[in-house]
């Protein structure tokens, strides 16, 4: 009975070790996308996608494993929550500002922290805050534009407001919460989005969980990527649905 015991509580251990590594990977995943119609002059653009960073210090090796070689960071939302200092998310900023031009969208939890203070920093930081707005980039006579909305969670999401503030173009959506998918419209000409907020359901055992791990979808001829996230929520551990980040690469389909 001892044993068994023991066996148990080494299986509890070694359980528990294993989430925690989970939840602290400094994990960059690499993906080519082929889009449809994607502007031909901006094919081979890179993005880097950070969602959730939550109470997490942004790790120097992922910096390091995109610095150089990426044309913008997006942050997907939930930068800080209650109780994250703003002298720890200026860290985490200063970090992805090496990497290259940033971009940022609301999430639920950025509004539980100091969300004015992080407001100020941002704008301070040079950091374009994509709430129910768009940018657009342009080049060889080819456009591609950037949309992004306000948390959905919170009731703060704007589509047809940021729509109306883009220009005619190949169109990326970013959108911290994946509900966002409920309000495009084939007309919307929205080729990609991304996303995050799920956590991809943090802890799944024998592949349930409360949300869907993260992944790739397609509906409608839009590809939407959610993200697992880099942090946590609530307790530090994850199970089958570890932290994450995006390199990805843009290319036309050809099509």
């Amino acid at each position: 009975m001892v044993f068994v015991l023991g066996l148990l509580g080494v299986a509890a251990l070694s359980l528990l070790f294993y989430m925690i590594k989970q939840a602290f990977l400094n994990q960059v995943i690499e993906t080519e996308v082929f889009l449809s119609g994607f502007p031909s002059s901006f094919d081979g653009m890179s993005l880097f996608f950070i969602s959730d960073v939550h109470e997490r210090k942004i790790h120097d090796d992922i910096i390091n494993e995109v610095k150089g070689k990426t044309d913008i960071v997006i942050i997907g939302g939930d930068f800080i929550e209650k109780g994250v200092s703003l002298e720890q998310a200026k860290e985490n900023l200063e970090k992805l500002k090496k990497v290259a031009p940033v971009y940022f969208v609301w999430g639920n939890n950025d509004y539980d922290g100091d969300f004015r203070g992080l407001d100020a920093l941002l704008l301070e930081s040079g950091v374009k805050i994509l709430d129910n707005t768009a940018v657009a980039f342009q080049q060889d006579d080819e456009t591609l534009v950037l949309v992004g909305v306000d948390d959905v969670g919170v009731g703060r999401d704007n589509l047809p407001l940021a729509l109306s503030d883009s220009e005619a173009g190949f169109k990326i959506l970013v959108s911290h919460n994946p509900d966002i998918i409920d309000e495009v419209q084939e007309k919307d000409n929205i080729k990609l989005i991304l996303s995050g907020h799920t956590h991809g359901g943090q802890i799944r055992f024998f592949g349930w969980g409360i949300r869907e791990v993260g992944g790739w979808k397609n509906r409608r001829g839009t590809k939407m990527l959610i993200s697992n996230g880099y942090g946590t929520r609530a307790i530090p551990f994850r199970l089958g649905a570890p932290a994450q980040t995006h390199f990805l690469v843009l290319k036309n389909k050809g099509d």
